[in-house]
């Protein structure tokens, strides 16, 4: 956690690292791994960020990546 002029924040990495094992380990918390996936696409990340994530989510980092890049037609 890091203050910004009194106001506590967390980097996008641990964000993204968050919400990814959340909806990994629990079958209840979907919206996290949908969560991912908007982050991802607002924030144009790359496959190669997964470089920057902890291990243990980044394999499920580059499935979310990969599906952000769908682009879904109405």
């Amino acid at each position: 956690v890091y203050l910004d002029e009194g106001i506590p924040y967390i980097t996008l990495p641990t964000l993204l690292e968050l919400k990814t094992a959340s909806g990994m380990t629990a079958a209840h918390r979907l919206q996290d791994l949908a969560d991912v996936i908007q982050l991802i696409r607002a924030n144009q990340l790359t496959l190669e960020f997964a470089d920057q994530l902890n291990p243990y989510v980044q394999d499920k980092y580059r499935e979310l990546w990969q599906a952000a890049q769908v682009v879904e037609e109405y």
